[in-house]
């Protein structure tokens, strides 16, 4: 099996505050960030992951959290340059950071890009007051205008705004004001995803009251026509890019690409030269992980996938994408023989939820709408 696509995930798990709606990995500061002793423990805990890898370079890294932008642009130049010093870069390699416009010091986007930072991704949810309010947000729509103008002047020619609809209290007509204005700052790239009340969170103990279902379906189709009237391609369930600005990183995870996962909790998928497919994941407390030494000390957990786990995940990921992937991509990336899905291939078309299998695996309008019945199909 020829190895595909590598890519690297770095968390850092702090936030200023951790949001009601938010599971995430995540903890709200209550002393200094140890930021020199994490980075040191980033790069040692790599360096353990990349004795198993020879010859693979990174096509593309993403710092994610919690709040990234929390860093010192100093200490994300010293990690990126200690990446590179462990794994060859791939030519243009995109390298993206997590942004919050109300915890990024002003200068710190010039710091980040000229670390190597190539993609910004801001997390602005809303632009309108009364839903960051009720999102638990620290920026107001005001900062989250200034954070994006202060990105363009550091010369980030890649952005992409994070937003949410059918957020407590949210009418359509609100959902499609803050959505153009978020089109009107210009970005390459929209995430644009309704919030969900996900189990252990403040919303799922004490749910805020959020629009039914029609409101949702509403505010999700208008949203898609606003999107395709300002040049936005919808690539992905919940992703719209202008013409080539595609997130390289995310589309390798739905291509079932592989990754690394340095920092506490982050996750990793490994393709090994002998055809076993591996996910395991670090420790998740930021205390445990700080102290680490061995790879036995980083690695919370581990797993072998079996080849039903390998068509359910492929499936999972693949048929995210609206245009779905090549055909010759499942076996490649799995090692699982396309005989072994023939049955649930032939009833997701006869059900119209999949595109009839050609050369491309695609879901059909009806299989994006209903994706779980659509993966469901695959599970057993």
């Amino acid at each position: 099996m020829i190895s595909p696509p590598l890519s690297l995930y770095v968390h850092i798990p702090w936030c200023v505050r951790k949001c009601p709606y938010c599971d995430f990995n995540s903890h709200g500061i209550k002393q200094d960030i140890p930021e020199p002793a994490y980075v040191d423990a980033l790069l040692h805990d790599l360096s353990i992951d990349s004795e198993e890898i020879e010859g693979r370079q990174l096509s593309s890294i993403f710092i994610g959290g919690g709040t990234p932008s929390l860093f010192s642009s100093a200490a994300i130049a010293r990690l990126l340059l200690g990446i590179e010093q462990r794994f060859a870069f791939a030519n243009s390699i995109e390298i993206t950071l997590e942004a919050n416009p109300g915890a990024v010091e002003a200068g710190s986007f010039a710091g980040y890009r000229q670390a190597g930072v190539n993609r910004l991704s801001l997390g602005f949810q809303s632009l309108q007051a009364s839903m960051l309010r009720a999102l638990g947000r620290i920026h107001s729509p005001q900062e989250a205008k200034e954070a994006f103008a202060e990105a363009r002047k550091a010369g980030f020619d890649n952005i992409n705004i994070d937003l949410m609809f059918g957020l407590p209290e949210q009418t359509p007509a609100m959902a499609e004001v803050d959505l153009a204005a978020a089109i009107e700052l210009g970005s390459e790239h929209l995430s644009y995803y309704q919030l969900t009340l996900e189990p252990n969170t403040p919303f799922h103990h004490a749910p805020p009251a959020v629009p039914d279902d029609e409101q949702l379906w509403l505010m999700q189709q208008q949203g898609m026509e606003q999107l395709a009237d300002a040049g936005f391609n919808h690539y992905e369930v919940s992703a719209y890019a202008r013409q080539g600005r595609e997130c390289r990183h995310n589309m390798n995870y739905w291509r079932f690409g592989d990754y690394l996962g340095i920092g506490a909790g982050a996750h990793a998928k490994l393709s090994l030269a002998d055809g076993r497919v591996k996910r395991f994941w670090k420790q998740r407390h930021p205390d445990a992980y700080l102290i680490a030494d061995r790879a036995s000390d980083f690695i919370q957990g581990e797993r072998q996938l079996t080849n039903q786990d390998l068509i359910v995940e492929f499936m999972m990921n693949a048929l995210r994408l609206l245009q779905g992937v090549e055909l010759n991509l499942f076996e490649s990336r799995t090692g699982v023989g396309l005989q072994q899905i023939e049955t649930p291939l032939r009833q997701a078309v006869e059900r119209g939820l999949m595109q009839p299998v050609e050369q491309r695996l695609c879901p059909s309008s009806l299989g994006q709408r209903f994706l779980n019945d659509l993966i469901s199909l695959f599970s057993s």
